[in-house]
């Protein structure tokens, strides 16, 4: 039976998960945006088990959690050179907790506080250009090759 969860869906998609998928471990998912991709470099950090934010975590998540936004966001500023990492969960799309983890650019200023919103929904609307997919492919195999599976997988045994 599929789910009706959309962020369930794409953890167990193939196709998803060979293009977007950065690591995975027994908490957490790092991925980067689908296409359309507001921006090259737009994780999303997912807890595995459907729930649909840190309330609802249990103490293993809880504990870990902290680390494993501290490791993707680390990861996101090495593979981008980004001036820091904004960290957004509405949970209004789907009740699967995805955290945001958004490159901010100072010399950007579509990457500026809340107009990367604005530039993500018309990115949605089709009224800017997407990242582009080679562009988005180039960042998630880099990430790949840098992600570490044994630290990883280090974060989740707190708890």
């Amino acid at each position: 039976m599929t789910s009706p969860c959309p962020i369930c869906r794409l953890h167990d998609d193939p196709a998803t998960r060979g293009a977007y998928e950065i690591g995975r471990g027994s908490l957490w998912l790092l991925r980067h945006h689908p296409d359309p991709a507001p921006l090259v470099g737009w994780l999303l950090l997912d807890s595995l088990r459907h729930v649909a934010g840190p309330a609802d975590f249990n103490d293993k998540e809880a504990a870990a959690w902290g680390l494993a936004v501290r490791y993707a966001s680390a990861l996101l500023k090495e593979q981008t050179g980004c001036d820091r990492v904004y960290a957004i969960a509405f949970g209004e799309g789907a009740p699967h907790l995805h955290l945001h983890l958004i490159p901010r650019f100072a010399g950007d200023p579509r990457t500026s506080a809340w107009l990367v919103a604005d530039h993500y929904r018309a990115v949605a609307a089709g009224e800017l250009l997407a990242a582009a997919p080679e562009h988005v492919t180039d960042l998630v195999t880099r990430a790949r090759h840098s992600f570490s599976h044994q630290r990883w997988d280090q974060l989740h045994q707190h708890g």
